[in-house]
């Protein structure tokens, strides 16, 4: 079970290199917004392993993921933002 989970991270990873590179610049910043979706998710999930129990390594892991998604969630929102402002008009 643990090989399959292993193999799964390793594709995943090569994966998201191989599709990162064939997207053109302009795109990031729009797929990194909608990405903020699935990091909520993480959220969810970091903070379900953190609040398991199952014992002290899983529990400061599950703390420290729920800080990094949070981290990037927040700053995900934050570019969005700052992105979707250069689009308005000063004529208000």
């Amino acid at each position: 079970m643990s090989i399959l989970l292993v193999f799964v991270f390793v594709l995943a990873i090569f994966l998201g290199l191989e599709l990162i590179t064939k997207v053109p610049s302009q795109l990031h910043t729009p797929l990194m917004s909608g990405a903020n979706a699935i990091s909520g998710v993480t959220v969810v999930g970091a903070i379900l392993v953190a609040g398991e129990g199952f014992g002290g390594f899983a529990t400061v892991l599950g703390i420290v993921a729920v800080a990094f998604a949070t981290i990037n969630v927040v700053g995900g929102y934050l570019v969005t933002d700052r992105m979707l402002a250069m689009f308005k008009s000063g004529k208000g």
